[in-house]
């Protein structure tokens, strides 16, 4: 566990260079309507001539500088945190560069917007503030073909997939199909920070029903109107979907994210060592936690044996952390 979750993600970056030429079919409203390569007002007149954009955009060229301004405007105009969500969110649905621009020039105002503690309360109301979908869903009726389905996600070159079954959300529990915000949340923040073309990146949810009686009976829930599904249905629709995305997209690391614990560390245990795969819940908080102690030494000194862990509780997180921390006493001898 210790060395894993690095190996994975090494993985990623190597291979194929991503191609960011526009594609000879892609000019005028079509280019506009591109999330990966729009640019809105920061085509040069020489692109908007070459691109057929003349005539479709306001006349005066504006620098992603100028842009990013006009954005961080807007943001701070907004009421509340949920509503800055909202507003981003749009954005990276029409411009991502911009929306990237934004988040990496200004990135420890815009992490709690786009991930937690926002996300959370976006995924509470994901039902009512639904506007447009992003990320892929595999459900129970897809079972027999999550393979053939898989060819219906337009970009082929998928290197890290964040996967969820909305079961454990944070800390607010069950939240089904809901719970979508977080794998969308995760990858961006792995562009942003780590580089990661947004294209190589797939946000799933596993719909496999949800025990949560609110979305049960909210008409305006979008995923499955069922309880929960667990033992044989569940795993065999899982070993497909792990079957299905390892053919579908050779060498792709996929990150096991918010799976309650009746599924995390069993899950984890099976197919850890026959796929790139990891929990981020227990091995990347793990990681983390463990790499914060380390770090702490180098001012106050010691050894790892030395130190006393105190934990409270034994779930994903505390568990995770005792695992790699054991495995880092080993390493160290």
């Amino acid at each position: 566990m210790y060395s894993g979750v690095c190996s994975c993600v090494s993985l990623v970056n190597k291979g194929r260079n991503v191609d960011k030429r526009v594609p000879p079919y892609l000019s005028g409203v079509k280019i506009l309507h591109d999330p990966v390569r729009n640019k809105g007002t920061a085509y040069t007149e020489a692109e908007r001539d070459a691109l057929n954009l003349r005539g479709l955009l306001p006349p005066r060229v504006h620098s992603i500088a100028e842009q990013e301004l006009r954005v961080l405007g807007n943001i701070r105009a907004k009421p509340t945190d949920l509503e800055r969500y909202l507003y981003l969110i749009a954005l990276q649905d029409r411009n991502e560069n911009l929306f990237y621009r934004v988040i990496m020039n200004n990135i420890e105002d815009m992490m709690p917007l786009i991930y937690t503690p926002t996300v959370g309360r976006a995924c509470q109301a994901f039902q009512h503030i639904f506007r447009k979908p992003r990320g892929f869903y595999i459900t129970l009726q897809d079972k027999g073909r999550i393979r053939e389905i898989l060819t219906n996600w337009p970009h082929k070159d998928v290197r890290v997939i964040v996967v969820t079954d909305g079961e454990r959300i944070l800390g607010l529990g069950d939240l089904g199909a809901d719970g979508m915000g977080i794998p969308i949340g995760k990858l961006s923040l792995y562009t942003a920070c780590a580089g990661i073309y947004p294209t190589q990146c797939l946000p799933v949810m596993l719909d496999v029903g949800t025990n949560n009686e609110k979305l049960l009976n909210d008409p305006l829930y979008n995923g499955l109107e069922r309880r929960r599904v667990r033992g044989k249905a569940y795993d065999e629709l899982f070993a497909e979907f792990i079957a299905a995305a390892t053919d579908a997209f050779p060498g792709v690391m996929i990150q096991l994210e918010d799976f309650a614990n009746i599924n995390a560390f069993r899950l984890l245990d099976q197919y850890r060592n026959d796929v790139c795969l990891f929990d981020d819940d227990i091995q990347g908080t793990g990681a983390v936690a463990v790499a914060g102690i380390i770090a702490a030494m180098r001012i106050t000194g010691g050894e790892l044996a030395e130190q006393n862990l105190l934990f409270l509780g034994a779930g994903e997180a505390a568990i995770g952390i005792a695992d790699v921390f054991v495995a880092a006493l080993k390493a160290e001898g």
